[in-house]
């Protein structure tokens, strides 16, 4: 009996050591799960979304040694009837508006401040795109019908092996991919799983293999497909986005602060989703758009490319919103008015022939419940209206 009783001592003692050493030697995995389980919480989501840096992996997006590009103010305004409570009910954590350059109107809410560094979510979609459009411009790519595979083997054999860059760019690829950020086992929250797991994106990418239809026939927003633009990207031009974005807009732009990207466990870049940047330093990538890429003297993304990837070109639906090459289009939009978008309320909205730019963060735990986004538009165009 005590003979037994040594032996279940010892079974329990190396088992408790072996979770011991195991626990310790996946801390910062788990750290990183649990957090990612908890991001969106009511009571944490605010904090979080200004510190994704305590949560995931991530790579500095140095401003550079230049001066910073200062954004004057220009005249105060009214903002319309209806604002408060918008800005209530969607939970806004932070609102700039712009005019000609000059800020009109810039606050922070919920305890938030000028000098947080924000997550961008699928924001970050239209950074990619624009860096895509140098390249294009520059001879790195030869077309945008070129298949993705040319610029990334590792995906021959998939369900990206057939897709051209237009499709993955207009999110008509046909990959199958669940993109329901309330199921826990969709596709998209898996893929949130590999990041905070500090797994390879590359390889999640490359394990689809299921389409629903052919590529181009159809528009379903899948943000594996953005991704994969940053496989061909990295693919075409023998770099990493982060350098190629720091070096081509970040640095140029004369931000205020540092940006930095969340990365998956090789280090690289989360694409799709991952810029981190404050809200006026949004602005300046988002002033510089509004300018057809023209900024501080230099041409920083081709005018063509602008004009050609802000067109609601991807095969949506008739009467509903346009998508083009990772941008938005509104529902009855006038011509120059698209814009970012971000999951839980993050936006950059254009209005150029009015010379508007509007960059809002928020936590809006309601933003797939129907109509919201209809009516954050409606709310930019009030305010641009107003001014």
């Amino acid at each position: 009996m005590r003979i037994a009783l040594r032996w279940l001592l010892r079974i329990v003692l190396t088992v408790a050591l072996a979770a011991l050493i195991v626990g310790l030697w996946k801390r910062e995995e788990i750290q990183r799960l649990l957090a990612v389980n908890s991001l969106f919480s009511e009571e944490k989501i605010v904090h979080n979304f200004s510190h994704m840096n305590e949560a995931f992996l991530t790579v500095n997006l140095p401003r550079g040694t230049g001066p910073t590009h200062e954004l004057p103010y220009g005249p105060s305004f009214e903002l319309p009837e209806g604002t408060d409570n918008w800005v209530e009910d969607r939970a806004v954590t932070s609102l700039v508006v712009m005019q000609n350059g000059q800020i009109r109107f810039e606050e922070y809410y919920l305890e938030t401040g000028p000098d947080d560094r924000r997550i961008s979510w699928s924001v970050a979609k239209s950074y990619l795109s624009a860096l895509l459009g140098i390249l294009l411009a520059e001879g790195s790519i030869d077309s945008l019908d070129d298949l993705v595979v040319k610029y990334s083997p590792k995906l021959k054999g998939t369900a990206y092996d057939g897709a051209t860059i237009r499709n993955v760019l207009n999110m008509a690829s046909g990959v199958t991919f669940d993109e329901d950020y309330l199921d826990y086992n969709s596709d998209i929250n898996r893929m949130g799983r590999v990041v905070a797991l500090g797994q390879e994106l590359d390889d999640f990418a490359a394990s689809l293999q299921d389409s629903f239809i052919a590529p181009g026939e159809t528009w379903q927003y899948v943000s594996i497909d953005t991704h994969v633009i940053g496989m061909v990207v990295r693919g075409a031009s023998g770099r990493s986005v982060t350098e190629l974005l720091t070096e081509r807009i970040i640095e140029p732009l004369g931000l205020e602060y540092d940006g930095y990207y969340i990365t998956d466990g090789a280090g690289v870049a989360f694409v799709l989703g991952g810029l981190n940047f404050t809200t006026r330093d949004f602005a300046r990538f988002g002033q510089m758009i509004l300018q057809n890429g023209f900024w501080n003297g230099k041409q920083l993304v081709p005018e063509n490319w602008i004009a050609e990837s802000t067109w609601p070109s991807a095969p949506t639906e008739p009467g509903k919103i346009g998508y083009g090459y990772q941008w938005w289009i509104p529902k009855n939009a006038h011509e120059g008015e698209f814009l970012a978008r971000g999951i839980y309320g993050q936006y950059i909205y254009f209005d150029q022939p009015r010379g508007v730019l509007i960059v809002t963060t928020g936590a809006d735990r309601k933003f797939r419940d129907p109509g919201i986004n209809d009516q954050n538009i409606e709310m930019f165009r009030k305010i641009a209206q107003t001014l």
